[in-house]
């Protein structure tokens, strides 16, 4: 790298410190802190929600399966994010922002102790709170290992030097500070990606390379599954990420959250989803002509050595920025989910007094949280030392355990599902969980979609199941989902008037 990338990259870190500086201006409140208090216009609010899916993960480990089997990795991946995003655009968006509007819900587990019991809210919380800290950790990893391969930085350092960064501004800014750096994600990566796209075509054949490389390229790289992709796996993905993008990743439903009605979190989420069906193929697209251009040790390391070939100077600077940007909005909003779990949820029972806190000393608190859940998963990140772990949590771990932990959660926002109680939450949870343990460890699966598929099977039929079989009817739970209906009424100027 040259001094012109640096001075780039350096840039980048001055602007996100800047933002979290000034974000910490428009915040008063823990209802700021973590819903912006419904203030974010519907176009951010769905280009944060679109962001906030990207991390440097998809620069080392999706990019290395675009190297090895082609272009499958834009269908399984991001095809299903953009088709389940959509579908919950009708189902799941402007419910997560009427839990706001209607009855005052901050985080977006709050909900779950009147939908269900306060040890079901609990489980939840705990066992995903665990979840997205090794989620997180792994990240970390993935954007040392991008760096490690463009300035020789060692890997440790690496993480220390994006999680510091990220704390300052993710602890000082909130929501406001992760929704308007994700706007800024969004233009780095626009410029790097079309620079790089526009950068293939150029050493290749041109426009024609867009149809011509898939008979350059080994067999099966322009089918839409390959390797251990199959269609039982996109099936699948399919169901993972309809649940994972639309609140069973937490931070995504604080975007939906932080809109300013149930309408305006509709039009976001149908924003992100054309989003995630166009953009995605201008970045995978240079991913999966790699292996006409470079030839590195590890496929991981495919789109470094892509862009060291390609992009001129400042340009690199500009692609790592982007990489940062990435792990470093991720990040940021998952510790503002996380937060706002621990602070909302988890610490009031701990610890009952946290309920008479004032709004100073919440937002003290939330502050607090976030720095920690940062500074432990930076700690994970480092004594793994990114050996190897990158593809294997993000697509074993994560994956396999979203299901369990975000049925329960999604599905009772619906009213379909109203007669599924406490019981048939829990047992989904737990049996859920317990399928995944025995596919992974007892039997020593290495089919891929058998440990992605099979958790999300049983804890669909198990909560679906017992709401149909033993159902447990409750009229308070009645009026919450039916109240997710509508948005508020809205008093016409005239009725204000008179009033």
């Amino acid at each position: 790298m040259t001094a012109l990338d640096w001075s780039v990259l350096v840039g980048y870190f001055v602007l996100m410190v800047l933002i979290g500086i000034w974000s910490r201006t428009k915040i008063k409140t823990v209802v700021d802190y973590f819903t912006t208090g419904g203030r974010i216009p519907w176009w951010l609010s769905g280009i944060s929600h679109h962001m906030s899916g990207y991390s440097a993960v998809m620069f080392v480990a999706f990019a290395a399966v675009a190297y090895s089997y082609g272009i499958t990795v834009y269908v399984w991946w991001a095809m299903t994010i953009g088709v389940g995003v959509g579908i919950g655009a009708f189902l799941f968006a402007a419910r997560w922002n009427r839990l706001r509007a209607k009855h005052g819900v901050v985080s977006p587990l709050e909900y779950l102790a009147r939908r269900y019991n306060l040890p079901t809210q609990q489980a939840l919380a705990y066992s995903g709170a665990a979840l997205k800290v090794v989620d997180i950790a792994s990240k970390w990893v993935a954007i040392a290992v991008l760096l490690n391969g463009f300035t020789g930085v060692p890997i440790r350092w690496g993480i220390l030097l994006t999680g510091v960064v990220t704390m300052l501004y993710a602890t000082l800014g909130g929501l406001w500070a992760d929704v308007l750096t994700d706007f800024g994600q969004f233009v780095i990566q626009f410029g790097a990606g079309v620079a790089m796209f526009i950068g293939v075509l150029a050493h290749l054949d041109g426009v024609p390379t867009l149809w011509q490389m898939w008979d350059q390229l080994p067999a099966g790289h322009g089918d839409a599954l390959n390797g251990p992709y199959t269609p039982i796996f996109l099936i699948a993905f399919l169901f993972i990420k309809t649940f994972e993008y639309n609140g069973g990743m937490w931070n995504l439903a604080q975007r939906y959250m932080a809109a300013p009605s149930g309408s305006a979190a509709k039009k976001s989420a149908l924003l992100s989803s054309a989003l995630w069906l166009v953009w995605p193929l201008i970045l995978f697209i240079p991913m999966c002509a790699a292996p006409l251009l470079v030839h590195p040790g590890k496929p991981e390391q495919s789109y470094v050595a892509l862009a060291q070939l390609l992009l001129p100077t400042g340009l690199i600077g500009l692609v790592l920025a982007g990489f940062f940007s990435h792990t470093m909005a991720m990040v940021a909003s998952d510790a503002n989910a996380i937060s706002s779990v621990i602070t909302r949820d988890l610490a009031p029972v701990l610890v009952p007094r946290v309920r008479q806190l004032t709004d100073g000393a919440a937002l003290k608190m939330a502050r607090i949280v976030t720095f920690t859940f940062v500074t432990v998963s930076m700690l994970i990140a480092i004594a793994t030392n990114g050996e190897g772990v990158v593809l294997k949590i993000v697509v074993d771990l994560v994956a396999a355990t979203m299901g369990p932990i975000a049925i329960p959660l999604m599905l009772g926002l619906l009213p379909w599902f109203r007669r599924s109680g406490p019981r048939a939450a829990l047992a989904s949870w737990a049996i859920g969980l317990i399928t995944w343990a025995i596919v992974k460890y007892g039997v020593g699966s290495t089919d891929t979609t058998l440990v992605v598929a099979l958790p999300l099977a049983t804890s669909l039929v198990v909560y679906v199941g017992l709401g149909l079989l033993a159902p447990e009817n409750r009229a308070d739970v009645d009026e919450l989902v039916d109240s997710l209906n509508t948005d508020p009424s809205v008093p016409s100027r005239r009725a204000a008037a008179l009033s």
